[in-house]
């Protein structure tokens, strides 16, 4: 599992739109890497469309913002077409970002337990580092909370 001052493990991912995420390609720049579950769902929407909403005050401090899940590109498409997100979006259908990164682990939902990616946040330094850690995020004013320290990096 990677921990804050650990470079940051290269990634290079379909993205939504036809596109390809390639950290490396951001070096020199603050990274917000999220990690979520699943497309459309409550908490990953709402999730989402709060990074979407901050997304013109992350670019103004020079920070990208990407999400990543193990959905298609497809899926992503139809998402970001649905809910108008502008965010970049990444499908690690092979997990292998995902399991770089330590947030493939086992969840519980409604007694039942499951493997599945745990939802956390990295903020990644123009380094290359990773400057902080949020695991078992919770969604309500965790943007806000990413943008702040961000700001501070």
């Amino acid at each position: 599992m990677v921990q804050e001052g650990d470079k940051a493990p290269d990634f290079t991912l379909p993205g939504a739109g036809g596109t390809e995420v390639r950290l490396s390609a951001l070096a020199g720049r603050k990274v917000v890497v999220y990690f979520y579950p699943k497309d459309d769902t409550s908490g990953c929407t709402k999730e989402a469309i709060a990074f979407n909403g901050l997304r013109r005050e992350f670019e103004a401090i020079d920070t990208h913002v990407v999400g990543i899940s193990a959905d298609s590109v497809a899926r992503h498409d139809k998402f970001r077409a649905k809910h108008d997100l502008a965010i970049t979006l990444a499908s690690d259908e092979d997990r292998k970002a995902i399991e770089a990164y330590g947030v493939w682990g086992e969840k519980t939902m409604y007694g039942r337990k499951f493997m599945g990616i745990l939802r956390t946040t990295f903020l990644i330094g123009p380094d290359g580092r990773i400057a902080r850690i949020w695991r078992q995020v919770k969604v309500d004013g965790h943007a806000e909370a990413v943008l702040a320290a961000a700001r501070e990096l």
